[in-house]
């Protein structure tokens, strides 16, 4: 029996497959409770070539506080933030990796925010 943890990461691996074949840069996204986690991933999977999270000094800022990590509003600007680094690095397009989370509330706030700051995927 598949705990909730392994029952998502066995769903990440099959995207990540996937992704690998279309040998393009891939947007991961990891969600905790408290923060929301976005990095830009080169083909080859090796090296991260742009991040952005809640964790950040000016995304805390502009939350105003502790504990403002988790939510739709927070994602939205990660996102944003995303978008503009993989930017800055020269990179439009990316494969969207949402790591075996439903994509829905936070991680759909991200992935559009990203589109709407010029990532395509």
């Amino acid at each position: 029996m598949l705990n909730k943890k392994e029952q998502r990461l066995r769903r990440s691996r099959q995207t990540r497959l996937r992704i690998a074949q279309q040998r393009v840069a891939r947007l991961t996204v990891f969600r905790s409770n408290l923060h929301i986690y976005a990095n830009v991933i080169s083909e080859d999977g090796t090296r991260v070539l742009a991040s952005a999270s809640t964790v950040e000094k000016e995304v805390r800022e502009q939350l105003g506080g502790k504990g403002k990590g988790g939510n739709v509003a927070a994602a939205q600007i990660v996102g944003k933030r995303i978008a503009e680094k993989a930017k800055a690095v020269g990179i439009e397009k990316v494969a969207f990796d949402r790591s075996g989370f439903a994509y829905h509330g936070r991680v759909k706030a991200l992935a559009e925010a990203a589109r709407e700051g010029g990532l395509k995927f």
